[in-house]
């Protein structure tokens, strides 16, 4: 077929380019452009390119296909719509819900709508930056207009986050204070020296003990520092999420420390009298850290997946024009 021929056939009875595009099919797209470089240049109803169509729909492997054009991306990204919208102002619209889905949490959706605004910023020339559309507004007051309601959900939500841990933080850290001062089995009376001193199990409960003392001030620490945070959009971006995620991390330390100290206090006090015992007590004290890890490691994990290990924006390897 030849071009005008592909092109009759992608038109009806749908704009497939677009379609794709703005479902994600990637692999549909490199055929097509591949065998048609052309097509790149195509825009539908309203002006837009399949790239704009991708940053609507917030499409990561589709707009990293831009990347592949070389300097014929500075051309397309300088594409306006019927609004005058330029591709930044499409970035700084809100994103389809089943797109702002994806993530779990008010923050992290509005994180990875600040790293697409970001994204997009770098490829437009900076005089966009600052362009109106037909509205009269720039794509910076388009973000801030468009995701004010996301803000606000994102700030509820990492100070309701952060309160909850910040609790429970704090009960740990009081805990673990007072029994580094009452240790276990008593002390000499004359010389205050602790009686179990050099039994394996009293070290291993003083250190476990100060980890989880030191680990929940710190994990205090980070959840307070978001408590009193300014919650600006840019937050929102690095420092909030970072905060939160080394606070999570804190405090699961501190509680799987707590248990140690537990199990080190149990094996002085019961001795070695009553060894049937302890075994099925220690298991059983392992149930609070599983407990705390099944219901908190989701989170966790989302939030260092997004913080450290985000490559939405990955470059691809196969080249269109090539």
């Amino acid at each position: 077929m030849n071009e005008l021929q592909v092109g009759e056939l992608i038109r009806t009875p749908s704009r497939l380019l677009f379609t794709a595009a703005e479902l994600g099919i990637i692999e549909f797209l490199i055929e097509l452009i591949h065998a048609y470089p052309d097509l790149i240049w195509k825009v539908d109803t309203q002006s837009r390119s399949m790239f704009h169509t991708a940053v609507v729909h917030r499409q990561e492997k589709v707009f990293n296909l831009i990347y592949e054009i070389g300097a014929l991306k500075d051309l397309i990204a300088s594409y306006r719509d019927e609004t005058n919208n330029n591709m930044l102002h499409l970035a700084g619209k809100l994103a389809p819900s089943d797109r702002l889905k994806t993530d779990s949490g008010a923050a992290l959706q509005l994180r990875r709508e600040l790293h697409w605004f970001k994204e997009v910023e770098k490829i437009v020339q900076p005089l966009y930056r600052e362009m109106r559309n037909s509205e009269g507004k720039t794509p910076q007051t388009l973000f801030m207009e468009e995701h004010k309601v996301l803000v606000r959900e994102g700030e509820k939500w990492m100070k309701d986050t952060a309160a909850s841990c910040m609790l429970v933080a704090t009960l740990i850290a009081t805990v673990m204070f007072a029994a580094f001062f009452t240790v276990p089995g008593g002390d000499n009376g004359n010389t205050g020296i602790p009686i179990f001193l050099k039994r394996r199990s009293f070290t291993v409960f003083a250190v476990s003990d100060a980890l989880s003392f030191v680990s929940s001030a710190a994990s205090i620490l980070m959840f307070l520092s978001i408590l009193t945070s300014r919650y600006a959009e840019e937050d929102f971006l690095h420092s909030l999420p970072n905060r939160l995620t080394i606070g999570l991390g804190t405090l699961f330390i501190s509680v799987a420390t707590m248990m140690i100290a537990f199990c080190a206090t149990l094996f002085l006090v019961l001795g070695h009298g009553v060894c049937k015992a302890k075994i099925p007590i220690a298991l059983v004290a392992c149930i609070p850290v599983s407990l705390f890890a099944l219901l908190q490691f989701p989170l966790f994990a989302d939030m260092v997946s997004h913080t450290y290990c985000s490559r939405m924006f990955s470059r691809p390897s196969r080249h269109l024009l090539h």
